[in-house]
């Protein structure tokens, strides 16, 4: 009962820590994330749709695959995704209150999503889309999940890359890294 209490408090916390990060930190920027957000973050960039909205669109492939084939992934990732979905449009103002650079924005933004994202995936959460589909690939290889969604972030970056500006490109590299290693690192079980 207590573990469902701090999976909940997670994907709240991790949820919030996610959506400060896109809204107030990367989409003034024009910075992209990688993965499922990353391809809503283009959507929001180019066609003005809702990045949360997008989000929970792109992922629902890949909730019925884990509703088919793994269960545990689809109640971990589902609950998730819908709270990050909405919180990342709720907090839409936010685009607008803090003023920084896009050096402090990568940093910060990367950070807080890294956080996030890192404190989900720590209890057993997530916000579905390609954290979803990291949880399949470390589950089947045996790789960190870190690892695996740094990975598939590069990708989807790469793609972009004639969509975005150089600037946004290479910055949003760097906040890829900073939201791997920070993942990579909050995901990591207390006992190791």
């Amino acid at each position: 009962m207590i573990f469902i209490f701090q999976k909940a408090a997670a994907i709240l916390i991790g949820s919030l820590l996610l959506s400060i990060g896109i809204n107030g930190f990367l989409i003034p920027h024009q910075l992209l994330d990688g993965g499922i957000t990353g391809i809503a973050l283009i959507l929001h960039y180019y066609f003005d749709f809702p990045t949360g909205l997008a989000m929970f669109l792109l992922s629902i492939p890949l909730c019925i695959y884990a509703w088919i084939y793994e269960r545990t992934f689809f109640y971990n990732s589902f609950l998730g995704l819908i709270v990050a979905s909405i919180f990342i449009d709720w907090l839409e103002p936010l685009r607008n209150q803090f003023f920084l650079s896009i050096f402090p924005s990568m940093l910060i933004g990367g950070g807080l999503i890294g956080i996030g994202v890192g404190i989900m995936l720590r209890y057993e959460a997530s916000t579905g889309g390609t954290d979803l589909l990291a949880q399949f690939i470390s589950k089947a290889f045996s790789v960190n999940i870190g690892v695996v969604i740094f990975m598939i972030d590069g990708l989807i970056v790469t793609s972009a890359l004639n969509t975005l500006e150089l600037k946004a490109f290479l910055f949003s590299c760097l906040t890829i890294c900073i939201i791997g290693m920070i993942t990579s690192f909050m995901a990591r079980p207390s006992n190791s």
